[in-house]
């Protein structure tokens, strides 16, 4: 998971409502669990369809205080079994949830054995909430096109079927923009987001850690790799080992470099 400090409330819960339409793109850049015993499942992320997703269904929080009467109810009567029984792709968290929060919890990726690709999701994450706090018209609930008359509704429908899509094709998967509704590619779309927060990672001089976030769109996902491997006619089994292998050289290869700044 990766967990953003956010202390103000409402700023908050516009972020989690952003992050909330944009999860599924988190998902199709992490995405590495197509198999599930030795056979691929049709899947690239098999992780988030079989995530137990409580409550079944969970609103666009339009407040702070609309977030704390719905943790409320949910909680008296039962479908959750504590305040901590919320899980969905985005999530606001603290030390005393619902009623002091302190930051935005995402859910939704898989896991990533690259601590350079995680760093650069998390980079990715940062860069547009700063972009958010610059501009919060970005709030889509100021932002959609979509009708007026369900557009909370409709929000909440339009990422949970790109969570879907996302989960089953990632980057290549058709997903509904949330500003228009219009169909767009999910690498195209993550495209679009990199252009628009690169200059306030620039500006706050992390931007290094974003490059690998298009070495992704370019290369595939470990999914997206995993799955040619396996269609190349290597068994799932084959291609874990191999990936198990490249990810001890990379953690070596981590610690010579960062030892050897460390003597520097």
């Amino acid at each position: 998971y990766i967990n953003i400090g956010i202390s103000e409330p409402e700023l908050l819960m516009r972020a989690i409502r952003l992050i909330r339409m944009e999860a599924p793109l988190y998902l199709a850049l992490s995405a590495s669990s197509p198999f599930i015993d030795g056979q691929a499942t049709g899947f690239h992320s098999t992780r988030w369809t079989t995530f137990p997703k409580t409550p079944a269904y969970v609103p666009l929080f339009e407040s702070h205080s609309h977030f704390i009467k719905w943790t409320e109810e949910k909680v008296a009567t039962g479908v959750m079994q504590n305040v901590r029984h919320l899980w969905c792709s985005v999530r606001p968290n603290g030390d005393r949830r619902p009623y002091n929060l302190n930051r935005l919890e995402l859910r939704i990726c898989d896991f990533v054995s690259n601590p350079v690709m995680q760093l650069a999701l998390v980079a990715l994450l940062e860069a547009r909430l700063w972009q958010l706090f610059d501009d919060p018209s970005l709030d889509p609930l100021e932002k959609s096109n979509l009708s007026a008359t369900n557009r909370l509704e409709d929000l909440v429908a339009l990422a949970d079927n790109n969570e879907i899509a996302a989960a089953h094709h990632s980057l290549e998967a058709q997903l509904s923009h949330w500003q228009d509704g219009r169909t767009i590619l999910a690498k195209n779309w993550i495209e679009e987001i990199y252009q628009q927060v690169l200059p306030y990672a620039k500006k706050l001089g992390f931007s290094c850690f974003l490059s690998p976030i298009k070495k992704i769109i370019r290369e595939g996902n470990t999914a997206q790799k995993w799955l040619d491997q396996y269609n190349s006619s290597l068994d799932s089994r084959s291609v874990i080992k191999a990936a198990i292998l490249e990810m001890a050289q990379q953690e070596e290869e981590l610690e010579d470099q960062l030892c050897q700044s460390m003597v520097a």
